[in-house]
């Protein structure tokens, strides 16, 4: 027998693809009764902002790329629109051989200007010769047939080692704080797979690339002013969605006409009945949740492996750091042995930071990669001491920081290893078969604000057939 009432959807997990979700099934279908379930005691994931210094600053990402749509449309729905920023400098560095030294420009790693690399003091000039090799190499096995290979494997054979370890490993260790001999090329690199699939030398093909770019005038990348923290928060309030917090979600099962979702301590569990489910947690949880349902599915999903990291910020005055801190930071390879891979000088990159106190300057160190756990044992006391002492050593500078916080995000980054995208295909392929049912997330399609948002309203698609192509039974 039909019924009048409202169909229900359950968003499991209040993370930024949870959250956009939630929005979407609400901006689609505004009829919909949507509850978002999050176990921890805020919304928000992995983007996060709280007071150093008195300064809003993040405890996650603080930039979004903004040549992607999803995530700045996201920012104007949730009404954040005047507080859109932009860097006001993108000029890094890469602390190598002694020295911070210019980042030259690249495409994720493969250089597109040979001058600037041999000025840059990065590789050593007997690598010039190799790198200018590639011109005349032939199509590599994974160009001629599409196959998927590492990141490392191909650009080491390609270019040289030297590339490989002080060029693309530092980039990849910023996004995926993984490796790039288990890292994916075609999942995890997309931009490196297109240059391979377009042209037999990757460094003809990255300058044409980078020669493209350069009349784009949309900003690489953006910013919101007073943290990208404010995000989640503010896309919550605008889907209009029920918000659960504290609500842990141990079990979903399917029903005769939808799903039965079990929440709560097993002392005190609740069950609530749904018509359809969004899965927006790590894959992990994911694959625990829906392996009655997609056992296949279930399976595939729960082999994604995640890096747990930390991020060291610190607050200087700035007459002591005077002119140590150019540009917008630095990245660190791993073959150089250092403890921090990466600092970021955000009251340099964002204006509104500056504005914020112009005495004080923020700098945000990033430690921690896949199966390198060892560092982030240490307590955070040490753990800030020894991420200092890299950047002192890193910059020449001896400032005592006015204020310090360490944030710690165990298992946060998805790792997308060689083969991620056919995993990733047979994960969505079980989960479709499923009705009123979908995944969504880092995990599958990409690690930045942008992806996540996208896979969001992929679900929501995916739910949304499935909630018209059923008829609501109720007794």
């Amino acid at each position: 027998m039909s019924s009048d009432r409202a169909q229900t959807v359950a968003v499991l997990g209040g993370g930024i693809a949870g959250l956009a979700a939630a929005y979407s099934l609400r901006r689609q279908r505004p009829d919909l009764e949507v509850t978002v379930y999050e176990g921890s005691s805020v919304v928000g994931g992995k983007l996060r902002v709280s007071e150093l210094a008195g300064l809003p600053v993040d405890e996650g990402a603080e930039a979004m790329l903004n040549r992607r749509p999803e995530a700045v449309a996201l920012t104007h729905a949730a009404g954040l629109t005047d507080d859109l920023v932009h860097p006001q400098t993108l000029s890094s560095g890469v602390w190598t051989r002694g020295a911070v030294r210019p980042l030259p420009p690249t495409v994720m790693g493969i250089p597109t200007d040979l001058k600037a690399l041999v000025r840059s003091g990065i590789v050593h000039p007997s690598t010039l010769a190799r790198v200018q090799a590639d011109r005349v190499l032939p199509a590599s096995a994974a160009a001629a047939t599409g196959a998927d290979v590492s990141v490392g494997a191909l650009v080491g054979q390609r270019l040289g080692r030297e590339v490989r370890d002080r060029l693309v490993e530092p980039l990849l260790g910023g996004v995926y704080a993984g490796h790039a001999d288990q890292l994916s090329l075609r999942a995890g690199v997309p931009q490196i797979a297109a240059l391979v699939d377009r042209d037999r030398s990757l460094l003809a093909a990255a300058a044409e690339q980078a020669e493209r770019g350069r009349g784009n005038r949309v900003p690489v990348f953006a910013g919101i002013r007073g943290g990208i923290g404010r995000l989640p928060p503010a896309v919550a309030e605008a889907s209009g969605a029920v918000i659960r917090t504290g609500a842990m979600v141990r079990g979903l099962a399917r029903t005769e006409h939808g799903w039965r979702v079990l929440l709560g301590p097993t002392r005190e569990e609740t069950t609530v009945e749904v018509d359809g489910v969004v899965v927006a947690l790590p894959a992990s949880p994911a694959s625990r949740l829906i392996r009655d349902a997609v056992p296949a599915g279930a399976a595939r999903l729960a082999e994604i492996e995640y890096a747990s990291v930390a991020l060291a910020a610190f607050a200087f005055r700035r007459e002591a750091v005077a002119d140590r801190l150019p540009g917008s930071g630095f990245l660190v390879p791993p073959v150089d042995g250092r403890t921090i891979k990466a600092a970021t000088f955000s009251s340099h990159k964002w204006s509104w930071l500056a504005d914020a106190d112009p005495d004080l300057v923020v700098v945000r160190t990033s430690l921690g990669r896949h199966r390198e756990e060892r560092d982030l044992q240490r307590d955070d006391v040490d753990l800030a001491a020894v991420a200092l002492a890299d950047l002192h050593r890193a910059t020449g500078m001896d400032a005592t920081p006015v204020a310090t916080r360490v944030t710690r995000w165990g298992g946060a980054l998805p790792q997308y290893a060689v083969g991620h995208a056919d995993r990733v295909a047979t994960v969505r392929a079980a989960v479709a078969g499923v009705p009123a049912l979908a995944v969504c997330g880092a995990a599958y399609d990409g690690v930045g604000i942008p992806a996540c948002v996208a896979s969001a309203e992929k679900a929501v698609t995916q739910v949304l057939a499935g909630l018209d192509g059923r008829e609501t039974i109720r007794s």
